[in-house]
């Protein structure tokens, strides 16, 4: 029997506001989390920014997938190895590595994940 088709949804996270510059000099203030009392509201809008981090760390990784993989793709003139690809972006060549790969498949659509 075949199982039914499963359609992937991205959360949609609440909006990441920019705080002001004095703001963001205070080390206590976090999005003005410190300000909220309601325990009810605080574990909500917290849980609203741990998700909106979240999709934003997952879409910065493909991002950079996308960069390594379009930096190293032979057809380049100026391509980068995998090694210069590492030390730029401060990770391991066999990282690098992964994050290449991970990119080219990104590029050709059929997007997976680098575990």
């Amino acid at each position: 029997m075949a199982e039914p088709e499963r359609t992937e949804r991205r959360l949609r996270p609440a909006p990441l506001l920019f705080e002001p510059s004095e703001a963001v000099a205070d080390p206590e203030h976090f999005f003005d989390l410190e300000s909220i009392e309601d325990p009810r509201e605080l574990l909500t809008r917290a849980t609203e920014l741990t998700l909106a981090f979240r999709a934003a760390q997952e879409r910065a990784v493909e991002f950079q997938a996308l960069a390594a993989a379009q930096l190293a793709d032979p057809r380049r003139f100026d391509r980068l190895s995998p090694a210069l690809i590492a030390e730029q972006a401060e990770w391991t060549e066999d990282y690098a590595l992964k994050m290449i790969e991970f990119g080219e498949t990104l590029q050709r659509g059929t997007g997976t994940d680098l575990t």
